[in-house]
């Protein structure tokens, strides 16, 4: 009898995707998920998910997504193994006004192992919040363990994150959220572009 018991306990564990972590109220970010990990994923009610990968999303991973009503958003930025290739500027400013929009909220942050390209999104979205860089560097070197590389930290460096507030001027920020102490983005809705979620 207590055999069975604890074979229904092995049955009821959820399985995070790897290097999964909440970033904030909201947004998560992890490796790529597995089919084992979507009744986890499931618990989140996520309603987007942003992919930082070039490859197709595979099939059962887009009938997870249809079956839960969670949209997928795809920029298609290269895994750099080469020291001197550069995130693409314009793909993670894209990818930022996603993530900050509460509409599209939970939100999932991925990439294949969930270090170097969501640690580059997630280190600019910390300066977007006034972050101070030594904060947003040890977040970043502690997915990345390793494999931290020196021309990620210089694009979160570089980062123009003025570019950022300027596409979206008609955010009003307001302290809101489940308590005093919890900060969150509203917006108003006149004048913003719908984002435009990838085909599932």
């Amino acid at each position: 009898m207590r055999l069975e018991v604890e074979e229904n306990d092995v049955d009821d564990v959820l399985l995070p995707p790897s290097n999964f972590s909440m970033v904030e109220d909201g947004i998560f970010r992890s490796g790529f998920p597995q089919p084992a990990n979507f009744p986890f994923l499931k618990n989140l009610n996520l309603r987007s998910i942003i992919y930082l990968c070039p490859e197709p999303y595979p099939e059962e991973n887009l009938e997870f997504l249809r079956a839960n009503n969670i949209k997928l958003f795809q920029f298609k930025i290269e895994g750099k193994k080469e020291p001197f290739v550069s995130m693409p500027k314009d793909a993670i400013l894209d990818a930022l006004k996603i993530l900050i929009d509460v509409r599209n909220h939970p939100i999932l942050i991925h990439c294949k192992r969930g270090k170097h390209r969501t640690g580059s999104l997630v280190g600019c979205l910390r300066k977007f919040q006034n972050w101070c860089l030594t904060s947003v560097f040890e977040e970043y070197q502690r997915f990345a363990g390793m494999k931290s590389r020196t021309t990620d930290l210089q694009f979160i460096e570089t980062f123009d994150i003025s570019l950022l507030r300027q596409c979206v001027y008609s955010i009003i920020y307001q302290y809101q959220g489940y308590s005093q102490s919890k900060r969150r983005l509203v917006y108003r809705e006149e004048n913003l572009q719908k984002p435009q979620p990838t085909s599932v």
